[in-house]
């Protein structure tokens, strides 16, 4: 009886996959493909804790509201620091996502939810996530590490008995793992990734020409003339702030070399993480990732030059997986259409008295 229960409210189910991030939130559905792509953010009204915006809407508000309107990020580094207004944000894309689907007898779907996580996040922020889908409107909620979602989206065979490593490089953190037989061997989880990048470029405008300047202008360098390494061909672009000592606006121009040397400690940690995962995998696994080498998915990736730093310092082929940007929701997405074969990947809610 209980199966015949469960098999009708996952007829009236709409699989969902999220990809909760600290800059940007995906979110996949079954049979339809990424359909959200949109930033984590939310502008809130101060004077009446009313929400005004979430997601593409918001992020068009930055740096560009009354004292009284702040557009806020419900997530750092990689966990929840606003409950509520997380929850908002996710009941806001789980409903985006359900428009416009059939109704069967009146009766609106009710999704199942897996969701993409840090690794090496407390139980205690795991429940947050687990509680702000359900209250979302989540039936189930099913939470999977970020780096396993990542080879999965790569397509990469975690379930044989070989090592698989993966460097996840997102807005808020960089997820660094070895994956065998399904599971995560050895991982580090640093917060440092893109975010920390672009705060790397405002700290240098700053210091060396007493310039300030937004977090969105930091992102638009760092994409077109920031890199992991120095580069032969030299890139210049016009950085526009306001002047710390004057007041006034101005404009300097900036030069890829100065962007690199600015971002050079980031990066160099982001390395360390890497080398250090290394030191500490098992020598058979090691022996696996020297033939396969080390992928590289998320963002921050795309820094140019990353891949062949890594590659150099840790004497190993690395090389940047297809799309990488959606590769943590198309392996959730994955994950969740193959829910039997990759159950034991994945960490399911207490419905029906399953274990958490």
């Amino acid at each position: 009886m209980l199966n015949k229960i469960k098999k009708w409210f996952a007829f009236l189910s709409m699989d969902m996959a999220i990809d909760l991030g600290t800059a940007n939130s995906l979110v996949y559905v079954k049979d339809r493909g990424i359909i959200i792509n949109e930033p984590s953010v939310v502008a809130i009204n101060n004077k009446t804790g009313q929400i005004l915006a979430i997601g593409e809407e918001a992020r068009k508000m930055v740096g560009r509201t009354p004292s009284y309107i702040t557009a806020t990020r419900p997530l750092v580094n990689g966990v929840i620091s606003d409950f509520e207004v997380t929850e908002q944000m996710l009941k806001y894309f789980i409903e985006k996502a359900v428009q416009g689907s059939k109704k069967w007898f009146g009766f609106g779907y009710t999704p199942r939810v897996i969701i993409g996580i840090p690794c090496g996040v407390t139980e205690v922020e795991r429940k947050a996530v687990r509680d702000a889908a359900k209250n979302a409107g989540a039936r189930t909620v099913f939470l999977i590490e970020e780096p396993l979602a990542s080879a999965i989206g790569a397509k990469l065979p975690i379930q044989e008995a070989g090592g698989n490593f993966m460097v996840d490089i997102g807005g808020g953190t960089t997820e660094v793992a070895v994956i065998s037989l399904g599971g995560i061997v050895v991982f580090k989880s640093l917060r440092v990734a893109g975010d920390k990048l672009n705060d790397d470029i405002i700290q240098f405008a700053q210091k060396e020409f007493k310039l300030l300047i937004g977090e969105r202008t930091a992102e638009f360098i760092k994409i077109n003339i920031g890199s992991a390494m120095p580069m032969k061909e030299k890139k210049e672009m016009p950085m526009r702030g306001r002047n710390l000592v004057t007041g006034l606006p101005e404009e300097v121009v900036v030069f890829n070399d100065d962007i690199q040397r600015a971002l050079d400690k980031s990066v160099k940690q982001i390395v360390a993480a890497i080398k250090t995962t290394i030191e500490e995998t098992p020598p058979e696994l090691l022996a696996d990732v020297m033939t396969n080498g080390i992928y590289l998915a998320g963002g921050g990736s795309l820094l140019k030059g990353l891949d062949v730093l890594i590659s150099r310092e840790t004497k190993m082929p690395c090389r940047i997986i297809d799309d990488p940007l959606t590769s943590v929701v198309r392996g959730c997405g994955s994950a969740l259409e193959n829910i039997d074969t990759l159950q034991n990947l994945i960490a399911k809610d207490e419905e029906w008295g399953a274990p958490i």
